[in-house]
């Protein structure tokens, strides 16, 4: 477990949420890394040590790879689909890599259904980055519901099952959006490496940037909305493929466990 402690938030995030607030969404998810956010989260070492003594039912699927003994790490994708996702998922499928899309609904999953069929369908794990991005903790009850179940239904209608997994927009959780989650059948997943691909375009540094900071069990966080991103995709496997490293969806980093809904995963 880690529990980050609360701080206030910069002068320079509130900047960027007057002016441009994709950017202001990115600036705070930064801020969710680094001591602003006050919840525990569990690691993905933590739930496959804890699956030892689960019964096989309660268990969760193993990928291509066994994450206890490989160097396993996430790429995760968050608010697509978009113009771009096509050409990540050919990257993906070309150098064989699964990853986890936490899609958004309003503009995205309205916009490009078959992308988010097509993500299924080459075996990437899709899940849900609320509906219209609101920041879950600053809303009333009824429309955080609303911002949780409509992906949900949206996601259900077009691949035929209900995402298992959720991001809260700028990582910001609390109590509350945890027991909702859990009514939902919603785990929360959170990330340990971001590029900060919302402040460049420039894919050299975004590559970089992820190349510094991951490590084994990484959670990476990137965008496939942001025009430098995608193509800072190849350098960024290429990479890390060369230091020995597996990737794997979120649920299968986690294998033999399994996300628990109402949980935070980092």
């Amino acid at each position: 477990m880690n529990t980050p402690s609360a701080c206030k938030t910069t002068h320079s995030a509130k900047r960027l949420r007057r002016t441009a607030p994709v950017l202001a969404a990115g600036a705070a998810l930064a801020l969710a890394l680094t001591g602003c956010t006050k919840l525990d989260t569990t690691s993905p070492s933590t739930v496959r040590k804890d699956a030892a003594e689960a019964k096989p039912a309660d268990q969760g699927k193993f990928g291509t790879v066994d994450c206890r003994k490989a160097k396993c790490v996430a790429l995760t994708f968050d608010a697509g689909p978009s113009e771009n996702t096509p050409r990540l998922l050919k990257i993906l499928k070309d150098e064989k890599v699964p990853a986890t899309f936490f899609t958004l609904g309003k503009n995205h999953i309205e916009k490009y259904p078959e992308l988010v069929k097509q993500m299924d369908a080459e075996g990437h794990e899709v899940a849900s980055h609320t509906w219209s991005h609101k920041i879950l903790t600053k809303i009333d009850a009824d429309e955080a519901r609303r911002e949780l179940e409509r992906p949900n239904k949206a996601i259900e209608k077009l691949i035929g099952k209900k995402p298992t997994l959720m991001r809260p927009p700028q990582g910001r959780t609390d109590d509350d959006i945890n027991k909702l989650s859990k009514e939902l059948g919603l785990s929360e997943v959170l990330w340990t490496v971001t590029a900060k691909d919302y402040t460049t375009n420039d894919s050299k540094l975004i590559q970089k940037r992820v190349l510094d900071q991951t490590k084994r069990d990484g959670i990476i966080l990137l965008h496939d909305i942001y025009k430098g991103t995608v193509p800072a995709v190849p350098g960024v496997i290429d990479g890390l493929k060369k230091r020995g490293y597996v990737f794997v969806t979120v649920p299968q980093l986690l294998a033999p466990g399994k996300a628990e809904p109402g949980k935070v995963y980092r």
